[in-house]
């Protein structure tokens, strides 16, 4: 095995952190940034995680800053630290405001950047962000992205210490290389369709029914509400919000996200409902 492949961590841990992470934004910040390990590590074998996998996962979130440790009502457990609620604010910004089509009026954000080779590393981290960002790659260390996303693109290049080897700058198209020939080449827009056109596929046939049991049925809110929001979650960060105009008019984000609200309307409510039972009564939030 690689030394690569060796170093990322196997699909299981990286499913626990991932889904983690969704409960964190999902349900914990609504039911008040404070969540009880033991209900925490129950509710997450309902979506199919173990108990080890839950503590690992937590233990890792604890060592980036994202957790600290509080008991209420005699019960263990974590509140969310300002690193994790900034952290899934910024995550709230790109995720609700990406997967809203940007006004082709408000012109594009550019990046170019000049970092040495022997800064390789550093290089790569900054082309990562911006990628995650949604920025595509229209040229030799040159970025671009609807302008909206400035300040996102400025906060990455502050955190990378990369301000005096970055250009920034914000305009109009007005000509030159066709618009739509070059969004094409900037981004992978075949895969992003393909993974909306998947979401689509697999939550598409969902009816909101529930079941004669209240129990199963918060349950399978709860369940089916977490499954939809940690898949959903990751797909705006690939999708930069492109103008209509620059897409195929069978492009499926629109459809992807029509289906994603729906989704959320059903079951928001009743996955609260049911993940606060496991919350000590008098740590509920009242509402």
């Amino acid at each position: 095995m690689s030394e690569t492949k060796s170093a990322r961590p196997p699909a299981t841990a990286r499913r626990s952190r991932t889904l983690l992470v969704s409960f964190l934004g999902a349900v914990v910040r609504p039911l008040g940034n404070w969540m009880p390990i033991a209900g925490t590590v129950e509710l997450l074998a309902q979506s199919g995680l173990d108990a080890a996998s839950v503590r690992t996962a937590v233990f890792r979130l604890k060592k980036r800053g994202w957790l600290d440790s509080r008991a209420r009502s005699g019960q263990r457990g974590y509140d969310l630290t300002p690193v994790a609620l900034e952290a899934l604010a910024a995550g709230d910004e790109v995720i609700w405001h990406a997967r809203q089509p940007a006004d082709l009026g408000d012109g594009w954000c550019l990046v170019n950047f000049s970092v040495p080779e022997s800064a390789r590393a550093v290089r790569h981290r900054l082309t990562a962000h911006l990628a995650s960002l949604g920025f595509g790659n229209i040229g030799s260390a040159v970025w671009i992205a609807p302008a909206r996303m400035l300040p996102a693109a400025r906060r990455a290049i502050a955190e990378l210490d990369l301000t005096e080897q970055c250009a920034v700058f914000t305009g109009d198209y007005v000509g030159g290389q066709q618009l739509t020939a070059m969004v094409r080449t900037g981004w992978d827009l075949a895969g992003i369709d393909a993974r909306y056109r998947a979401f689509i596929e697999e939550y598409g046939p969902h009816t909101d029914r529930p079941a004669a049991d209240p129990g199963a049925a918060g349950r399978h809110a709860f369940v089916t509400y977490l499954s939809v929001v940690d898949h959903w979650r990751k797909l705006p960060f690939r999708d930069p919000g492109l103008p209509p105009q620059v897409l195929t008019p069978d492009w499926s984000g629109p459809a992807a996200v029509r289906l994603f609200e729906r989704l959320v309307a059903e079951l928001d409510g009743r996955a609260l409902a049911h993940a606060a039972q496991y919350w000590p009564e008098d740590a509920r939030p009242l509402g």
